[in-house]
C-alpha cells in the first residue's frame, strides 16, 4: 500500500507479510479517516489515501499500528461475559450481601445424625467381650464398615479404643494399640468416600492391656456377694447331677491382639487409617498442640481442624472452672492434607467450627461478629474478612423492636402483623441495649453462594440443667464474584 499526498512528496512504501495484519491495518485506516478530517478524500477501490495533514496523522497511525501488532486477540471481538466458576474465584474477589433473620438452612451436610448402636456389634461385645464396654458405633457412608468405640473396664472413663467391624458383627481388625487413648469420640469422622477414617488420640495415661476373655483374667470383683450360702450350695438339678451354675459360656472366638508400633504423643493428635483398619498413622505430629475438631472436605482430600496449645487449653479450663462453666475450647483454624502438610489459616482463636464450601475450594470460619473465607488450595491462596458488626447491630435493633411490638400487641389484643413505619437511622444502636445482639455461634455452607450464620446467647454450665441458650437467630450471606476487567497484555 502507498500513501499519496497532495503536496507531491513521495510517500513511504509499506509492505505487508501477514495478511491478517494488512486486514487490520486497512480497517484501522478507514476508521481514522472517517473520524479525523471531513476534508479527507480516499479511494477504497484503488487503495489510495489522500490527506491534508501528514504531520498530525502519521505519528498516531504508527503508534496505533504498534499497539495493534502487539495484541494477541482481536480487539473488535466480543468478550465472553459468562460468570466464572465459584471454585476459580479467589476468596478476596468475592462480594457479599447480608440478609438478616432468615429461616434456618434446611439441610446441613456437616451435621451427622446420631447413630444407633449396630445390633450385631453389640451382640459380639455381649457374648465375647464381657470386660469391655461398647460406647457407640459409627458406620461408613457406604455402609460396608462399622467402627466400634469402646473402653475397657479398667480404662479411664474419657479414654477409648477403636475396632473395625463388618456390618454383620464380625471383627475385622483392632485399630488402636494398648498405648493409645482415643479422645473426643464425638468428633470421629469418616471421609465422604468411605476410604479413610480420622480420629484424635494420644498416649494412654494408664497402661492397661486389652483383655481377652479366654485367657487373661479381668479386674478384681469388688462387688459384695449377696448370694446366701445355702442358696449357693443347693443343687437344683432334677437328676441330682453336679452342675456348676456359675460357669460362663465359652466365647466363639478369641479377641485378636491389639496392634503395636504406632507412634503416640503427649497431646492429642489427628490419626487416620484405611477402611479395612490398616495403615494407622499420625497425620499431625505437633506435640504441644491439641487438635479437638476436624472435618473432611467434600472431595475427601483434606481436613480442616481447630487446634490450641496445651497452655491455652489449661488456661481455659481454669477460667471456666472458676465460673462453674463447662469449658468451651477455642482454637486456630488450619488445613491438613492427607500427606501431612499443614497450613494455619489464621492467628485468631475461635470456638466456632469452620465449614467447607460444597466444592471443597474454600473454608469459612467465624470470629465473634466476623466471617472469614479462605482459599483451600493453590499456590497464591487468599483470604477475605467480612465484618458484620454494623449489620448485626442494625438488624438486632429491628428484631428487638419487632419483638417488643408483638408483645405489646398481644397484651392490647391488636393486630400483631401490622408493620410500623420505618424510622430513619442516624447513628448505630448501643449494643448494651440490644438483647438479641450476640456473637456468631455456628455457621453452615449448604450452597456455593450461600453461607448461613447463627447468632445466639450461649452459656454452657457444668450442670447441664443450668445451661442457657436464647435469642437464636439465623442470618445469611449471598456471595457473588466481583467483575474483573481483562488483564493487560
Amino acid at each position: 500500500m502507498k500513501l499519496l499526498f497532495k503536496s507531491g512528496i513521495p510517500p513511504p512504501t509499506v509492505e505487508f507479510i501477514d495478511s491478517e495484519f494488512k486486514r487490520r491495518y486497512d480497517s484501522m485506516m478507514r476508521m481514522v479517516l472517517r473520524l479525523h478530517a471531513p476534508a479527507h478524500v480516499y479511494n477504497l477501490n484503488a487503495g489510495l489515501y489522500f490527506m491534508r495533514s501528514f504531520k498530525l496523522i502519521v505519528p498516531g497511525l504508527i503508534g496505533f499500528c504498534l499497539l495493534l501488532s502487539g495484541c494477541q486477540g482481536n480487539m473488535f471481538q466480543q468478550q465472553n461475559t459468562a460468570p466464572p466458576a465459584f471454585s476459580s474465584v479467589a476468596a478476596v474477589r468475592l462480594n457479599f450481601r447480608y440478609e438478616a433473620d432468615v429461616p434456618a438452612p434446611t439441610s446441613d451436610a456437616n451435621k451427622i445424625a446420631a447413630e444407633e448402636r449396630n445390633a450385631s456389634v453389640q451382640a459380639d461385645f455381649d457374648a465375647n467381650r464381657p470386660f469391655e464396654l461398647l460406647d457407640r458405633t459409627l458406620s461408613s457412608p457406604d455402609k460396608k464398615r462399622v467402627l466400634a468405640v469402646y473402653r475397657h473396664l479398667a480404662d479411664v472413663q474419657s479414654e477409648y479404643r477403636l475396632d473395625m467391624y463388618s456390618p454383620d458383627g464380625k471383627l475385622v481388625k483392632k485399630l488402636t494399640s494398648d498405648t493409645m487413648a482415643v479422645h473426643f469420640p464425638d468428633t470421629i469422622v469418616w471421609s465422604p468416600d468411605s476410604a479413610t477414617l480420622a480420629f484424635v488420640a494420644m498416649i494412654r495415661v494408664s497402661q492397661t492391656p486389652a483383655v481377652s476373655p479366654t485367657g487373661t483374667p479381668g479386674p478384681a470383683n469388688t462387688a459384695a456377694n449377696t448370694q446366701t450360702p445355702s442358696a449357693a450350695n443347693t443343687n437344683t438339678a432334677a437328676d441330682n447331677s453336679n452342675i456348676d451354675a456359675a460357669s460362663p459360656t465359652p466365647p466363639s472366638a478369641p479377641t485378636p491382639a491389639a496392634p503395636t508400633g504406632i507412634l503416640t504423643f503427649r497431646t492429642e493428635q489427628i490419626y487416620t487409617c484405611g477402611a479395612d483398619g490398616t495403615g494407622v498413622k499420625a497425620l499431625t505430629e505437633n506435640e504441644g498442640l491439641i487438635y479437638f475438631y476436624y472435618a473432611w472436605s467434600p472431595d475427601s482430600s483434606m481436613l480442616v481442624a481447630l487446634a490450641a496449645t496445651a497452655l491455652e487449653w489449661k488456661r481455659l479450663e481454669i477460667i471456666s472452672g472458676s465460673k462453674a462453666e463447662a469449658m468451651t475450647p477455642q482454637g486456630r483454624p488450619r488445613i491438613i492434607e492427607k500427606n501431612g502438610r499443614e497450613r494455619r489459616l489464621d492467628d485468631n482463636q475461635t470456638p466456632v467450627r469452620p465449614r467447607w464450601s460444597p466444592d471443597s475450594s474454600k473454608v469459612a470460619a467465624a470470629f465473634d461478629n466476623q466471617v472469614r473465607i479462605y482459599d483451600a488450595g493453590g499456590t497464591n491462596s487468599t483470604q477475605a474478612a467480612i465484618p458484620l458488626r454494623n449489620q448485626l447491630l442494625i438488624s438486632s435493633q429491628a428484631y428487638d423492636r419487632d419483638q417488643q411490638r408483638k408483645l405489646q400487641a398481644s397484651n392490647e389484643n391488636t393486630d400483631v402483623n401490622a408493620q410500623p413505619a420505618a424510622e430513619p437511622l442516624s447513628t448505630l444502636p448501643d449494643p448494651g441495649l440490644l438483647v438479641s445482639f450476640n456473637p456468631i455461634v455456628e455457621i453452615a455452607w449448604p450452597a456455593d453462594d450461600l453461607i448461613y450464620l447463627q447468632t445466639a446467647y450461649l452459656k454452657r454450665m457444668k450442670n447441664e440443667a443450668d445451661s442457657v441458650r436464647s435469642f437464636s437467630r439465623w442470618h445469611r450471606l449471598v456471595l457473588t464474584a466481583q467483575v474483573q476487567t481483562p488483564a493487560k497484555q
